[in-house]
């Protein structure tokens, strides 16, 4: 994941969002992301951003993000807010009543980086149609 300032980077992933810091050096480091291996590597230079419309909302492009049990997201959209995180898109329940209702949240890190995390009271509705 590109970012402009490492510094930042270290106390938003792992002060924020609470990753556990792996290897670093001068220009990245890794986080464990729930068992997966992401890495911010020092970018400054940033491309355009890019949104595109869904339900009403502005989705940035690109994102990524995790699935979390709906316990936790509650939890960790408190956390975010405790800590002053402006969402793009605040914790809401999409879907609602329907195939595949989920929570819902979308913000940035400090180097503009969009993250989505999704929370389904029901596993089995993840990618249903």
């Amino acid at each position: 994941m590109p970012v402009d300032d490492l510094d930042a980077a270290r106390h938003f992933y792992g002060a924020v969002l609470g990753l556990e810091q792996g290897r670093s050096s001068e220009t990245w480091i890794d986080w464990n992301l729930r068992g997966h291996q992401f890495v911010t590597h020092l970018a400054p230079e940033r491309a355009q951003r890019i949104h595109n419309p869904v339900d009403g909302h502005d989705v940035p492009v690109p994102h990524f993000g995790l699935i979390l049990a709906v316990d936790e997201f509650q939890a960790f959209a408190e956390r975010l807010r405790a800590a002053g995180t402006e969402f793009v898109i605040e914790p809401y329940v999409r879907f609602q009543g329907q195939t595949g209702e989920q929570w819902t949240m979308f913000f940035l890190d400090p180097a503009g980086n969009a993250l989505e995390f999704k929370a389904f009271a029901d596993d089995s509705q993840v990618f249903a149609a």
